[in-house]
């Protein structure tokens, strides 16, 4: 996948009502928030302060490494934080992933669509990816409806330290453009 390594100021994008923005400090509180919520399970969480740090730590960190990640997520109309979205590709992982998560008081705005509609349109077009799958926990449901609203497919189950996961295929930068043309 192509990629510039040592992005330490990821670009700002927009989507209809969210800014895709660089992680900054005042992020970790909603975010050791969310840590601390059962609803992180699918996450890597729960977890305590310390242990969110580390995990808020890696966002800017995989920029920092790969040339890309994934963004804060930021409503235009309020400027709060309502969670994270974007690229995703730790050493060992399936393939290039389209990931998402909110805080809990932003769920059911369609938001995670959204952001994660706009971070694969940039996947494709800002950093030369070819293809993107995203890894839900098989009891994530609204996550895999979020899924096929982007029209990804299941293509089959791993287990991971979370459990069992469903691979998603999103679909490939031409049917994208395609469904946008729709």
């Amino acid at each position: 996948m192509g990629h510039s390594p040592t992005v330490t100021n990821p670009p700002r994008i927009e989507s209809e009502r969210l800014l895709l923005r660089g992680f900054q400090a005042s992020d970790f509180e909603p975010m050791a928030n969310f840590y601390a919520d059962p609803i992180s399970s699918f996450y890597g969480g729960p977890c305590n302060r310390e242990e969110a740090w580390r995990k808020f730590a890696i966002y800017p960190g995989h920029w920092a490494l790969r040339g890309y990640g994934p963004w804060a997520l930021e409503e235009k109309e309020t400027g709060q934080f309502v969670g994270v979205s974007g690229m995703w590709f730790p050493d060992g992982w399936e393939a290039p992933e389209i990931t998402w998560a909110l805080v809990p008081e932003h769920h059911g705005k369609g938001y995670a669509t959204e952001a994660a509609r706009r971070a694969l349109r940039s996947a494709y077009d800002d950093f030369g990816w070819t293809t993107a799958i995203s890894v839900i926990a098989r009891a994530n449901e609204p996550s895999a409806r979020v899924a096929e609203r982007l029209g990804a497919t299941f293509e089959y189950d791993i287990e991971n330290r979370y459990g069992t996961a469903g691979v998603y295929r999103h679909l490939g930068p031409d049917e994208l453009s395609a469904g946008d043309a729709a």
